[in-house]
């Protein structure tokens, strides 16, 4: 069978292959450019492939038939790459990695059911937080507001490198902007982020309130369904909690 050009490694040239840093022990892992993502031989961490190219996989019809394969789609690999910059940017502080990509997998789940613009709840569920290191370097404890002023730079420098258009990077600093305080914006995507973000702190931050208190917290803080079954299912024992009303 006759592979595609962009597939068949014959055509590849010298830099599509490459090592990235593992941001869990500091040493190399070796991709091919068609990689999404790898363990590291050397801590076991699974490291996402920041330079993924999968040329027309990403896109055409008939990738899995001619790779034999399931590709990762356009909005995954964006995922894969941000991912890899957030690790990088937050440079081993594995406190606000793990709530990053704990936040990432709600959001996720919550989105595959409620839908949304998958690129948009994504991209934003990883870079949520990206702005607290320079709020807190400028601010100290009242870090939490402010990281809202600098994180959309921040987000918007790291999104540069995609094909994105004006309106979705908008959107997405529009939720990262507002993803404390939810001022301006309710949109499908905002609430999901909102609601992941929620069903992370809520533990750390009501470690000892009971059934009673948690019902009340999930009763007027969620605005997803998804988001308020999860809760229930993962903080209420007795039962999960009631649908939201329309």
């Amino acid at each position: 069978m006759v592979r595609c050009p962009g597939q068949d490694q014959r055509f590849w040239k010298p830099e599509d292959i490459f090592e990235v840093e593992c941001s869990g022990c500091g040493r190399t892992v070796e991709f091919f450019k068609d990689e999404p993502k790898l363990k590291c031989r050397n801590c076991g961490k699974v490291v996402a492939n920041p330079k993924i190219d999968l040329g027309c996989a990403e896109w055409c019809q008939y990738a899995e038939q001619c790779l034999g394969v399931n590709t990762v789609s356009g909005p995954q690999a964006v995922r894969n790459k941000l991912v890899y910059e957030m690790e990088k940017y937050f440079d081993g502080d594995q406190k606000r990695i793990e709530h990053s990509i704990a936040v990432l997998e709600y959001a996720e789940q919550i989105q595959a059911v409620d839908g949304g613009d998958p690129l948009v709840v994504k991209a934003a569920a990883i870079l949520h937080d990206i702005g607290i290191h320079e709020a807190e370097r400028k601010c100290g404890s009242s870090a939490g507001k402010y990281q809202e002023i600098e994180g959309p730079p921040i987000a918007a420098e790291m999104l540069s490198q995609f094909d994105i258009p004006a309106e979705v990077l908008e959107h997405i600093s529009r939720i990262i902007a507002n993803h404390h305080s939810s001022k301006d914006i309710d949109t499908t995507e905002f609430r999901i982020v909102w609601d992941a973000d929620c069903l992370v702190n809520i533990p750390a931050e009501f470690p000892d309130a009971g059934e009673e208190k948690l019902r009340e917290i999930i009763d007027r803080t969620f605005k997803t369904r998804e988001g308020r079954r999860l809760a229930g299912e993962l903080f209420i024992k007795s039962q999960e909690c009631k649908p939201i009303k329309k």
